[in-house]
């Protein structure tokens, strides 16, 4: 069931796929800088006193060293395969950090911190008459958010940027979820997006930044009622089946996907779960489930395509969800004490049974003895006053009559 702990784990020959994946504008691209500075310089060389061509060429050749490296950053990247979990770090080094998420959260191990505070969505259910914008990115459903939405109870002011979902692959009992706890997966995650809009302009800008982001993450379960509230996105996923896809939807109350608790959860600094992995995420994860039917997390498994609809070859967009990274010297806080939250292992659930049961079998034994007991001796005075009444001492009896 574990679905997204075995992604990108079998052996490949690295050097042959990793050659044959690319395509030919990536693995050309350096070649081709090189080759287009020669002629610049050739020109420039051969115009040399020519300042105007000189002061021309320069900022050309910066303008290509910028294209050159930004189309390596947005190189395409898969769950698994050539490009997949297990080549990030090499494409996208801060996939290789030392922070890195999703984590397993081991509840035994967390710290009380009785300074974070219930965090309060701002501007969550207002959602106006302005539609939502959902896409179909390749990698998940993305669904954007207004600037007017946004999240307190954190270290600065944070807005609203997207949510979307991780899942695996819409069977029952399929973990589908990033983060674990205690190692055990739920069947999707949902993640609301934000910025620190309180020291930097944007998205794009804070999430480079370590401060800049936070977001909220809300474990998912199956169960045989629907969820309402996920309806409004999950209706219209067969309108974006293919990747490069979008739709608008009327807007809704995104406060009615969050658990109804929002005072009690985990927090630590992590990443993206994705490429490129920066380093800059606040994590709150809340220890309260949100449960879609089994019906809503089919269609989340079955429903969309992370290829486009021109390829010859369509994959199913599903087991979208990272393997859990190293914790290292990362502590895990908790919003609440331990003592409010006991997990038993394995074997102190055993031990407990075990306990019952034979306690229930030793005050079984003791009343079988009692009523064992108590019923013995309540039998002889019923005889002796059974005696007493056909004789008693020094009473003659008389004697009895014979026929005549």
């Amino acid at each position: 069931t574990q679905s997204c702990s075995r992604l990108d784990q079998k052996p490949r020959l690295r050097s042959l796929s990793r050659s044959l994946s690319r395509s030919p504008l990536s693995i050309s691209i350096p070649s081709q800088f090189i080759f287009v500075c020669l002629i610049i310089c050739g020109c420039v060389w051969k115009r040399r006193d020519n300042m105007n061509f000189l002061g021309l060429s320069l900022p050309l050749i910066l303008l290509l060293w910028q294209w050159t490296f930004t189309t390596g950053s947005e190189r395409h990247w898969t769950y698994a395969g050539p490009v997949g979990q297990s080549e990030w770090p090499e494409h996208f080094p801060a996939c290789g950090g030392m922070a890195q998420s999703p984590v397993d959260i081991v509840t035994a191990t967390t710290q009380h911190d009785p300074r974070l505070v219930p965090l309060a969505p701002l501007g969550y259910g207002q959602h106006g008459k302005v539609p939502f914008s959902v896409h179909n990115t390749g990698h998940t459903v993305l669904i954007t958010l207004p600037d007017w939405m946004g999240v307190g109870g954190l270290p600065w002011h944070f807005t609203a940027v997207q949510m979307h979902l991780h899942w695996g692959n819409g069977s029952p009992g399929s973990g589908g979820s990033e983060h674990t706890l205690n190692g055990q997966r739920t069947a999707a995650e949902l993640h609301l997006v934000h910025y620190n809009s309180e020291l930097y302009p944007n998205m794009s800008v804070a999430k480079t930044q370590r401060d800049g982001l936070a977001v909220l993450g809300i474990l998912i379960e199956t169960g045989e009622e629907a969820n309402p509230a996920f309806w409004n996105i999950v209706n219209y996923l067969g309108r974006i089946r293919y990747a490069g896809q979008s739709v608008s939807i009327p807007a809704f109350d995104i406060q009615s996907l969050l658990p109804s608790d929002l005072g009690r959860y985990y927090r630590y600094n992590g990443s993206l779960t994705t490429p490129p992995c920066f380093q800059t995420v606040l994590w709150t994860i809340f220890t309260e489930t949100v449960k879609i039917s089994h019906t809503q997390l089919a269609k989340l498994g079955t429903a969309l395509y992370s290829s486009k609809e021109e390829d010859i070859n369509l994959f199913l967009m599903q087991d979208i969800c990272r393997t859990t990274q190293p914790l290292n010297d990362r502590t895990i806080l908790s919003s609440f004490p331990l003592e409010s939250l006991k997990v038993y292992s394995v074997g102190e659930i055993a031990a407990i049974v075990i306990g019952a049961l034979c306690g229930c079998i030793g005050l079984v034994a003791i009343i079988f003895f009692l009523v064992k007991t108590i019923r013995t001796p309540g039998k002889e005075p019923k005889q002796d006053v059974a005696l007493n009444t056909t004789s008693e001492p020094g009473k003659k009896e008389d004697p009895v009559p014979t026929s005549v």
